[in-house]
Parts: structure tokens; sequence; C-alpha cells
């Protein structure tokens, strides 16, 4: 009887160390996966944030610290003198607030014209509604330099219908060296990424449901009045977020405005010239042979580009959580 049972007990006995070993390698396994997701997210975050973190402090450093070698990331002597040296050559309130009005008039323009043209991709149906979505989409993936010599001669040359040679007999309009090619741009839908903001809009009203401008309709409400009244407020979170996506491409924006700027100085372009400004009030005049160290004018554009994108980060920690509603919202429908 208890050979019987002994022999009986052994297929349960090895049946539970093979259930123990599965458990083992389970658990093994998992632990494993939980170590090396950690290590690739403190890799990712650590190619991200080392730029940034080593920029801001050497932004603090004094020259003294700056060329020597033991100071590693944290200073002997914290100064602001570099901000202040930044501040001066770039006379930073010029440019500043010229970034921000010339920002401004694009972001907006670049929001209503794209919420209007996106909101009719996604409701109404029209003649060639997929060939023209296709061009939007194009637009995306052309470099801005090929149609650069276009559109300098455009604005050059300004003129509509050519009712302005017309008129007067001249070739047409300079609007160079001002704001207006880029609110034309914005606000005809062809501005910088005009294309990308299209499509989320596009997205974002193609997962609203229809019943809201149904009911609107039966109340008796037209097109305008349901869009301006109903399909507007619900759009917000898309709103905010192309605002953004505008208002940080063209505040840190270097190709359209050398190419429509010459007077009109902005924040970028006063970045760009920022070594050889601050080289020619410390050194001297170009042409002696005194000249600004590569680590000092490495150390000085660090610290014009922290000045340059910290509006940005205070503005998107603002507007954060429409932000994250309409990247939620507009990938709802691919």
């Amino acid at each position: 009887m208890a050979m019987t049972d002994t022999i009986f007990a052994h297929p349960s006995i090895a049946h539970t160390r093979v259930d123990r070993r599965r458990l083992l390698f389970h658990r093994v396994g998992k632990s494993a996966y939980s170590v090396l997701r950690g290590v690739i997210v403190i890799g990712i975050c650590f190619l991200i944030l080392h730029p940034v973190v080593s920029r801001i402090m050497i932004s603090f450093m004094t020259e003294q610290d700056l060329f020597d070698q033991t100071v590693i990331y944290i200073p002997r002597q914290f100064t602001l003198e570099n901000y202040a040296t930044v501040w001066r050559a770039m006379n930073f309130a010029v440019p500043f607030f010229n970034s921000l009005r010339l920002t401004l008039l694009v972001s907006l323009f670049q929001v209503v014209a794209c919420a209007l043209i996106g909101y009719g991709f996604a409701r109404f149906d029209f003649p060639g509604k997929r060939i023209w979505f296709g061009l939007v989409i194009f637009t995306l993936i052309v470099p801005p330099q090929t149609i650069m010599i276009p559109l300098f001669l455009h604005f050059r040359f300004f003129d509509v219908l050519g009712l302005f040679r017309l008129v007067s007999g001249q070739r047409g309009i300079n609007l160079l060296d001002s704001i207006w090619p880029f609110v034309l741009m914005s606000a005809t839908g062809m501005g910088m990424k005009s294309g990308l903001y299209i499509y989320i809009v596009r997205q974002f009203y193609r997962s609203v449901p229809r019943e809201l401008e149904e009911a609107a309709y039966i109340d008796g409400a037209g097109v305008l009045k349901t869009f301006t009244m109903v399909m507007l407020p619900s759009g917000v979170p898309a709103f905010v977020t192309i605002f953004l996506f505008s208002f940080v491409w063209q505040w840190t924006d270097t190709f359209y405005s050398n190419l429509f700027l010459r007077n009109l100085l902005t924040l970028p372009r006063a970045l760009n010239s920022l070594p050889l400004v601050i080289s020619q009030q410390m050194y001297g005049e170009i042409g002696t042979l005194a000249t600004m160290p590569p680590a000092m004018a490495s150390m000085y554009t660090n610290v014009g580009s922290l000045m340059l994108v910290a509006p940005l980060v205070i503005l998107y920690v603002v507007f954060q959580r429409y932000f994250v509603e309409s990247v939620e919202r507009s990938g709802m429908v691919g």
C-alpha cells in the first residue's frame, strides 16, 4: 500500500517541480525585463537631459571655471555676468518684442486659417476632396528651399492677378523687410507647417460626433453658426496645439526670417551674430589679432539659446493640459 502511494506520488512531485521552475523563470524574466526597461529609460533621459543640463551649468561659469579642467558641470563660482553680457550684446528687448509681435500674429492667423480648412476637409464633401487633401499633405514633404526663389520674387514684386501693374504700370509692391509675407502666407493656409496643422484639425473633428452638428441644424442654425457656436468651442484643445506648434516654429525660425527680413531683427537672427558682436565689444574691431576663444563663443551662444528657449518652456507649461488632450483626441481616428 505504501509502495503504491509512493508510485502515484511521483508524477505530482515532478509536476510541482516543473511549475516551480516555470514560476522561477517567469519571475527572473520579468525582473530582467524591468531592469532592461529601466536602463533604456534612464539612457534616453540622459541623452535628452545631458545637453540641456550641461548648457545650463556652463552658462553660470566664469571664464576661469570654463578653462579649468578640474571643473566638471558644477562651477566653483556661480555668476550671472554671462547673461548680462548677452543681454547687452543682443539688445535683448528689441529683438524679443519684434519676435513676439511677429510670432503672435503668425500663430493667430495659422489657427484661424487651418481651423477653417481642416473643418472643411473633415465635414464637407466636394469634388477632388482627396486630391486637395493629398496636396496639403504633399506640402509637408516639400523642402522650403525648393521654393525659396519663387517666394522671394513673389513678395518682392507682389501683385494680385496683375491688378497693381494694370493700374500703376509698375511690376508690383515690395513687401520684403516687413511682416506682410508672414501674415499673407499664414492667413491663406500656406504658412510654415500649415499642412500639419490642417491635418491635426481634420483628425480632431473626425473624432467629434456628427450628432452635435445635426442637433444644431435641427434647431435652425446654419453652417457658419454651427461652426462658431458648437464646433469651434469643442476644438479648443486642437487650436491650442496648433498655436503652440506655430509659436515654437516661428519663434525659432531663421529660414523665412533671413529670406524676407533685412532690417527687422528677431531673436534667432540676433543669436546668429551674437559671438561676432561680443567679440567686437570685448576684443576690439574686426581686423585686430585679438579674437574670442571658441570656448567663450560657444558659452555665449549657449546662454543666448537658453534665453531664447525660456519663453517657450513657460508657454508649454501653461498650456500642457490642452496639448495632451488634443494629441489623445486627434489620434483616435486614423
